[in-house]
């Protein structure tokens, strides 16, 4: 437990410090302490769901994504839907590529 509690909160601080928020920002858009934050991110408490619904919508990503780490279908398409025709062609070939050298 103490392991996927570490991962959950290393995700939480990756996807903060890219989102370019301080914990004192985060802490603020979800109306909680800075020092939850920062139990949050060194996995020392468990995050509860309002919390990880809150936190989830003002970074941008699945829950799913917080707890385990996979990104979901539908966040991967919203991604590539974002990609200019040159970029998603790139993306595609190097999908291609991968799936050809795993045989």
């Amino acid at each position: 437990m103490e392991e996927l509690l570490k991962d959950i909160g290393k995700r939480i601080s990756d996807l903060r410090k890219r989102s370019g928020y301080t914990q004192e920002q985060l802490a603020e858009f979800m109306n909680v302490s800075i020092q939850m934050i920062s139990n949050l991110e060194r996995g020392n408490k468990a995050i509860r769901i309002d919390n990880l619904l809150k936190i989830s919508k003002i970074l941008g990503v699945s829950t799913d994504y917080i707890l385990s780490g996979k990104q979901t279908e539908s966040e991967l398409t919203d991604k590539l839907n974002k990609l200019s025709e040159r970029d998603y062609s790139l993306i595609c070939q190097m999908v291609d590529f991968c799936i050809e050298n795993k045989k």
